[in-house]
């Protein structure tokens, strides 16, 4: 237990076997179960998972065993018949731990990317009751950032600027990073069943979150990078996220500013598109007419104007978007040697917590 909150750990794994071993070993002592799931390995993984379970499990205490429905086991093998995707394995430990009444459920990746030492610091704001989701941010400091290559970093910045508008947590960032929390009610609140499989599910569920009015926290951390190997696909995975946050921005903004109440960020938010768009078409238009020897400059100067009212009218819709969320958001900071670094008023520093077995 933690802060006195059950604390369950998801750990998912695909082709891991050379780390998901390691990874629910090293587990913090102060988690009452780990919910491995395997989604489908074509390698070893599921076996590892299981060794290591087995192991785990026979040198569990009596008193450790759950008393609210669980089985006593500290690690549950959970595998998929068939390979459905990162957001599902997810799902399928989050369902599990709710189902045992864990109180707060974390993920920790079966890659070996994820210091279990820093997970108390993940859990915190939902132990404590400050946040109902917490997620590790490796953007927060150049410190945090040293790990992460310059084609990473390009990567993740270009969809935490598309997240934040498709989520409408306009200080939350990098979204890729799995390292997450949430608690027990937020999993009763959302309907996993609408969020992604695939792996879209951590940017998915920010805007699913914030629909729901949740309360979201960002966790500064270290950017660590071992030797495994991506599965991801970078062509296919940047076309279908990119996809998914263009229909996760327009179903957000139609039921939080159309269907549940006029807000006004929608007019300036059409008004920008269309402006940006009209100008971006005129100008060319106009590049085309002066190329051809034909006077295009009232038009240039009519699509400049135009692009220009964009810009602002999207500027005006952003600052309103970011008021409404801005009770949602919640960044948390490490402690350190030189002090805790400065953040807006809802920033805390991290503090440590004494948790009981």
């Amino acid at each position: 237990m933690y802060n006195g909150k059950t604390v369950g750990v998801v750990v998912t794994a695909y082709d891991e076997e050379a780390f998901v071993g390691r990874v629910i070993e090293t587990v913090p002592e102060f988690v009452d179960r780990i919910y491995a799931v395997d989604d489908a390995s074509p390698d070893g993984s599921w076996e590892v998972i299981q060794r290591v379970a087995s192991r785990i499990n026979e040198t569990v205490e009596p008193e450790r065993a759950i008393t609210d429905g669980g089985d006593g086991r500290r690690v549950v093998p959970i595998r998929h018949e068939e390979n459905r995707g990162y957001g599902a394995a997810v799902k399928t430990g989050y369902e599990h731990a709710a189902d045992d009444g864990m109180d707060v459920v974390a993920v920790m990746n079966g890659d070996g990317q994820m210091d279990p030492d820093i997970l108390d610091r993940i859990i915190d704001p939902i132990a404590t009751g400050e946040a109902d989701y917490a997620k590790g941010n490796r953007l927060l400091s150049p410190e945090d950032r040293e790990g992460m290559s310059t084609f990473r970093f390009v990567g993740n910045a270009m969809l935490t600027g598309l997240s934040k508008f498709a989520s409408g947590y306009w200080t939350i960032g990098d979204p890729q990073n799995g390292y997450t929390a949430i608690s027990r009610e937020t999993i009763d609140r959302l309907d996993l069943e609408a969020i992604t499989d695939q792996y879209g599910f951590l940017n998915h569920i920010l805007t699913h979150l914030n629909l729901h009015g949740c309360r979201v926290a960002d966790v500064s951390m270290s950017a660590v990078y071992g030797d495994e190997e991506s599965s991801i696909k970078y062509v296919p995975f940047v076309r279908y996220v990119s996809l998914l946050l263009l229909s996760s921005f327009l179903g957000r903004l139609k039921r939080r500013y159309v269907l549940e109440g006029f807000h006004p960020s929608v007019v300036f938010y059409g008004a920008g598109a269309s402006g940006m768009a009209g100008g971006a078409l005129g100008l060319l238009e106009a590049l085309r007419r002066s190329v051809r020897g034909s006077d295009g400059f009232t038009g240039a100067l009519v699509a400049f104007v135009a692009l220009l009212l964009g810009f602002v009218s999207l500027g005006i819709a952003i600052s309103m978007d970011a008021e409404e969320s801005e009770p949602l958001e919640v960044t948390y900071y490490e402690y350190t040697d030189d002090g805790v670094g400065e953040g807006s008023p809802t920033d805390r520093a991290i503090q440590s917590n004494e948790w009981t077995d």
